[in-house]
């Protein structure tokens, strides 16, 4: 846990510092101090509504504590565990199988899960998969990842200020040779795409550190472990059939494509590493 801490402090200050480069290299505050404020005041609303736009997107409704009673008592016996506020609970109508949780701190916690997912996994291996996204809200991973994203979307901001100052010849500090409208180049190109490989790993990172601190909440990985190779099989075959790839990094597994074409930009970790470390746990 501590060792999936420590990656994600260091991705975060790696984050801040290629930012820092971006306003050293542009030669100037006001465009870093425009995207920073565009940047924060975009994020404010992500932070505090995003969960019901989510919602929406998702066609998810609030559980029925009739209906839906077993669900219900999974959350409820595992927010008792991870002592925290017993979240709200909504299903989302698909049989492809997946859950999500969402919510700024634990006061305002939401976990949402498939009617598939109800369908495909016991008992136990539910209670893993609300586990894991009982973790996410713990670990507070809604706060880390827009802080991430705010960095991130000042770095494109500034890069296409910059894009555009190479276009029109823009100078900065030191004009001799062409040197700065190259580096205005490299800036606008590499570093939004440095910032969005960064970003994903602190996504992955999060993902890891939600299966161990959900696994330690049940005391029981291979259950969780169970539940990870069930989805992975099933997702493929039945993907979700509405929402957004934009917000796949919310479920406990992409909902659209189990695979990635390229590990970088996976919001998820292979699914085969997070379930080799959730048999090697010990707790």
């Amino acid at each position: 846990m501590i060792k999936n801490q420590l990656k994600t402090t260091a991705l975060l200050a790696t984050l801040t510092a290629l930012l820092l480069f971006v306003a050293n290299l542009l030669g100037g505050r006001f465009g870093l101090m425009v995207g920073l404020v565009l940047a924060v005041l975009m994020n404010f609303g992500t932070y505090f509504f995003a969960h019901k736009i989510v919602l929406f997107m998702y066609r998810a409704k609030p559980a029925d504590k009739r209906r839906h009673a077993e669900l219900y008592s999974v959350v409820k016996d595992v927010a008792q565990r991870a002592q925290i506020p017993m979240p709200q609970v909504f299903v989302i109508p698909s049989e492809s199988p997946n859950a999500f949780a969402t919510g700024r701190n634990p006061s305002n916690g939401v976990v949402a899960c498939t009617e598939g997912i109800m369908r495909l996994l016991t008992r136990d291996e539910l209670r893993g998969v609300i586990a894991h996204e009982m973790a996410h809200i713990k670990n507070r991973d809604i706060l880390i990842q827009t802080i991430a994203s705010t960095i991130a979307g000042v770095v494109g901001y500034v890069a296409s200020m910059a894009q555009w100052a190479a276009i029109f010849g823009g100078g900065g500090r030191d004009d001799e040779g062409g040197g700065n409208l190259l580096g205005l180049l490299v800036l606008a190109i590499i570093t939004p795409i440095i910032a969005m490989i960064i970003q994903l790993a602190i996504s992955r990172s999060r993902e890891y550190l939600a299966d161990e601190t959900g696994a330690k909440i049940v005391k029981d990985p291979l259950a969780l472990a169970s539940a990870l190779e069930k989805l992975d099989r099933a997702i493929p075959r039945n993907p979700l059939r509405f929402g957004h790839a934009s917000t796949s990094s919310l479920f406990i597994a992409n909902p659209f494509s189990a695979k990635s074409m390229l590990g970088l930009l996976s919001t998820h970790p292979p699914m085969d590493e997070r379930v080799k470390r959730l048999k090697e746990m010990k707790v």
